[in-house]
């Protein structure tokens, strides 16, 4: 784990403030080795786990042919996306710098649409059981087996120089996500997908976030 943490010498408050949401920044021409990706799931195995189950799957996709399907499958997804109320490029911000950023976001976004196929590796994050008719708690709680190791992998990746973006855009079709790498749709849920590439630099800055005084209600609402 050491020689993890070492790569690009990060502390832990760097490495929380800088791992950012990576679109044009990914390296499409430089491939990823399978002991980088192996190092950053066995790091995301460090994440918590409820009940100690460890329902957590990584379909890690390298494929030429596969990457090129799930770009496909992608591009579809976001079209419908795009023009929905949801689509990030709608969000306005009263505070004109804000907007700015919110808009770059967009223009990223939409970038990453076109090009996810080009990246060295895909990666599907999955849970070990479906839940779709049962109670909500059942699903939050499975996810919340699936979502903390993914970000840790996201983490573990920054360490190593590579980009990640997180994104749930393709899941408004899973069964069609989950076709193209076998995935047995009926016993699992996919809860993530990220690009993973090398970045081009590793500068990468903290970004503009609410003040902690927004978001916190001491002792009640």
């Amino acid at each position: 784990m050491s020689a993890i943490v070492e790569h690009l010498g990060l502390s832990g408050e760097e490495l929380l403030t800088t791992t950012r949401a990576v679109r044009r920044r990914l390296d499409f021409e430089r491939p990823v080795p399978r002991d980088v990706l192996r190092a950053c799931v066995a790091l995301a195995l460090q994440a918590p786990s409820g009940s100690h189950k460890f329902p957590i799957q990584f379909v890690i996709v390298t494929d030429e042919e596969r990457r090129a399907a799930l770009g496909d499958a992608y591009r579809r997804a976001y079209a419908v996306y795009r023009e929905s109320a949801g689509y990030i490029g709608k969000v306005r911000r009263e505070d004109p710098e804000a907007d700015a950023q919110q808009q770059r976001t967009a223009r990223s976004a939409d970038h990453l649409s076109q090009k996810l196929h080009r990246a060295p590796a895909i990666v599907l994050a999955c849970g070990l059981g479906r839940v779709d008719d049962e109670p909500l708690h059942r699903h939050t709680n499975l996810l919340a087996s699936v979502h903390p190791p993914t970000w840790s992998f996201m983490l573990a990746a920054r360490l190593h120089g590579l980009g990640t973006c997180w994104t749930g855009v393709s899941l408004a079709d899973e069964a069609e996500t989950a076709a193209i790498v076998g995935i047995p749709i009926d016993r699992v849920t996919i809860g993530a997908l990220t690009p993973v590439a090398y970045t081009l630099g590793t500068d990468f800055r903290p970004a503009r976030r609410p003040a902690p005084e927004d978001v916190i209600h001491w002792d009640a609402w």
